[in-house]
């Protein structure tokens, strides 16, 4: 389990939890809010061991802090559920109402860190919200979510708000080149695409499937200038392969040409996201207009925005396809 210091980024979200227990004024509930990936987790993670902590600061070598490290702190409870999509009002009376309780067995607070917790039926909210209203002094509740808006009104009031925010470029790429051990460039086409998140980042640097869509997207970007109507198709043919994964395959497409549209306007290798690329973006350069990058930018998030509403799939990428030709040629 990792300490405060060990996290990337966060400053804000960290800063506020140590101020919180140096001050003794440690809320009975909390909610960590933010996408996956983001580090919900490891901020948990770190605080319940810092509370538990015999030092009171999370050292990382007292007998709670090697507990906590190894997951088998008896006061740290994660809460689970069976289903893949719903958390029940008996898993959370059995695993946190009714064992909330009994008091902690060998650390100051007892906590209980609820993973998905967007998942709480309105049932299972509402039987957590009593604890949350008149909890034990010892009790610490952390609820991480990706969608804060689909709790009660009642449980937000009640809880402290904690939204995590994207890590900057620079800390993400250090992270990756560091930990995950990958080259520089490779470094940066990851980082363009978390967007701001660690946990995506390291993802993406260590998934074959990225590597295999980003070479489906290469290769349709460098072809597309001299496509015809049949490699058009083909093309949408080939892309229904990564339709699960479509999302990666168009914010490949988009990275692609803000590079090609920076490098027009600049000619500065070092902000390239595809600095391994230069010679096929200085190719392209010549072929597009401004507005004609634009309107590919803009066919990208168009193509995203019906994807989203179900358009059909074929018939969007298509039109996207043809955007993109008609604007190189």
């Amino acid at each position: 389990m990792p300490e405060f210091k060990d996290i990337v980024g966060h400053k804000q979200v960290i800063e506020h939890l140590e101020n919180a227990m140096k001050l003794n004024k440690v809320s009975h509930a909390y909610i960590l809010n933010g996408e996956k990936g983001s580090g919900k987790k490891l901020l948990a993670g770190a605080f319940s061991q810092a509370l538990q902590c015999e030092e009171g600061n999370g050292c990382g070598t007292c007998r709670s802090c090697r507990q906590a490290e190894n997951r088998n702190h008896p006061d740290i409870i994660r809460v689970t559920h069976e289903k893949p999509n719903s958390i029940s009002v008996d898993e959370i009376r059995e695993q946190l109402v009714n064992d909330v309780q009994i008091r902690p067995y060998s650390g100051r607070y007892k906590i209980y860190i609820v993973p998905d917790a967007e998942k709480m039926t309105v049932q299972a909210q509402n039987a957590l919200l009593k604890t949350i209203e008149e909890p034990p002094a010892y009790a610490v509740i952390l609820l991480l979510t990706t969608n804060a808006s689909s709790f009660l009104p009642t449980i937000l009031s009640r809880c402290v708000m904690l939204n995590m925010k994207p890590v900057s470029d620079r800390q993400v790429k250090k992270y990756l080149m560091e930990h995950v051990q990958i080259p520089d460039y490779q470094a940066d086409i990851c980082v363009a695409f978390s967007h701001g998140n660690v946990g995506k980042a390291v993802e993406l640097a260590s998934s074959e499937n990225f590597s295999e869509i980003k070479a489906a997207a290469l290769h349709l970007v460098k072809n597309s200038p001299k496509m015809e109507i049949q490699d058009i198709i083909a093309s949408v043919k080939a892309v229904t392969e990564f339709k699960v994964q479509i999302e990666d395959y168009l914010d490949i497409l988009s990275v692609w040409y803000c590079d090609v549209l920076y490098f027009k306007a600049t000619r500065d290798v070092d902000g390239l996201a595809f600095k391994d690329q230069v010679q096929s973006i200085t190719e392209q350069i010549n072929k597009g207009s401004y507005e004609g990058l634009e309107q590919i930018l803009e066919g990208i998030q168009k193509a995203k925005e019906r994807l989203s509403a179900n358009v059909n799939f074929e018939l969007t990428m298509e039109l996207l396809f043809m955007t993109i030709k008609e604007n190189l040629a």
